[in-house]
């Protein structure tokens, strides 16, 4: 028992140091660069979600990145907008995709937006909105497609991330959420060839 609990001491300490690691930035003294308004994809514009909506952190330097996760916003553009800067809230996205095409960052990426329902996925993805609802299929507009395409496949190309299910997958298939986000009617197979057809360099 005794080696057992010692055990369990070590991997919560190890466990400790891990996470200290990560957060090395964050101690006094020491600060991260930081530009407010930067954009991680060039055709997109800015507006902060509530820091309370989301946890600074130095991705991929802290946490990989290797998941994309989309997600509709069961409301409109503005409303997303305004739920992501409300501070109680307590969920965001790194991007929203409006219905025309336009695509507003409202978490840098090197950051852990708070969408998925899933700490572990929230930590190594990227949330991407589309704005709708999950049963109106004149909501998936092709420039809205297109421009989603676009931003997952520059997303993909700078973490070296697979363009596939396993890798972009839908909010609904987050293990332990509730969502059931983009539902039946998003076209994935058209959505992954979209992707791949955006390739690299793509912005």
């Amino acid at each position: 028992m005794l080696f057992g609990g010692l055990g369990i001491f070590a991997v919560a300490a190890l466990a400790g140091r891990e996470e200290l690691g990560r957060a090395w930035w964050l101690l006094p003294g020491v600060s991260r660069p930081r530009e407010e308004g930067a954009l991680d994809h060039a055709g997109a514009s800015w507006t902060a979600a509530s820091p309370a909506n989301w946890r600074m952190a130095d991705r991929p330097e802290d946490y990989r990145v290797d998941r994309i996760v989309i997600h509709v916003t069961q409301g409109s553009f503005d409303t997303s907008v305004d739920a992501f800067k409300n501070p109680w809230h307590k969920a965001s996205a790194h991007y929203i995709v409006r219905q025309d095409g336009h695509v507003e960052q409202m978490v840098r990426e090197l950051d852990v937006a708070f969408h998925s329902g899933n700490r572990s996925m929230n930590e190594r993805s990227v949330g991407i909105e589309h704005e709708g609802f999950i049963d109106r299929p004149q909501d998936f507009t092709d420039a809205m497609y297109a421009a989603s395409a676009r931003l997952t496949a520059d997303v993909c190309r700078r973490y070296g991330i697979p363009v596939d299910r396993r890798h972009v997958l839908g909010h609904s298939e987050v293990p332990g959420t509730d969502h059931t986000d983009p539902g039946p009617l998003w076209d994935w197979d058209r959505y992954l060839r979209m992707v791949r057809e955006a390739g690299p360099g793509t912005a």
